[in-house]
């Protein structure tokens, strides 16, 4: 029997693995947790994404792609689909939380908010349907994938664990 391992993924970066692995992120406050997942493989990837979209930043030299939903997201489908080509693609999404208690409809301030959006946007466009999701509130969460069966246990700060 082969040995899970928990990979970590740390914010503004994603990471791809295959059963009996787990994937983990933790700290998603207003940062959102993708996992995307193939059945037949067990392959997926997680990303802990933290600002909707890179346009406003496009002209910087030093753009890290894994920060970014319009970015990150298409760039992981697209390894998962090397390791997986014929792979049937879902996702769940988690996190999303105004964790600064500004209950305002100014949007500069809802990135929570503004990151669900777009997540789900870029899932839309890439066709893969959203299955589960733990989003908003103002809580921050860990995320924990189990790739054998896309099991997905969420931890909200001062609350229960979820599954998803």
């Amino acid at each position: 029997m082969v040995n899970a391992e928990e990979i970590k993924v740390k914010i503004s970066d994603y990471q791809i693995s295959q059963a009996p692995n787990k994937l983990v992120t933790v700290g998603l406050g207003s940062c959102i947790g993708t996992i995307i997942y193939d059945e037949r493989s067990k392959i997926g990837g997680l990303s802990h994404i933290m600002l909707p979209d890179s346009l406003p930043f496009s002209n910087k030299k030093t753009l890290k792609i894994e920060k970014f939903a319009d970015l990150a997201i298409p760039q992981m489908v697209e390894e998962i689909r090397k390791k997986a080509p014929n792979a049937r693609l879902k996702a769940k999404i988690v996190g999303g939380a105004n964790m600064f208690g500004f209950h305002t409809k100014a949007t500069s301030i809802a990135v929570g908010a503004r990151n669900i959006e777009a997540v789900e946007v870029v899932l839309k466009e890439l066709r893969i349907p959203i299955i589960a999701k733990e989003v908003g509130g103002s809580a921050g969460r860990t995320m924990i994938v189990d790739l054998t069966n896309f099991e997905t246990a969420v931890r909200i700060v001062n609350h229960q664990v979820v599954i998803i």
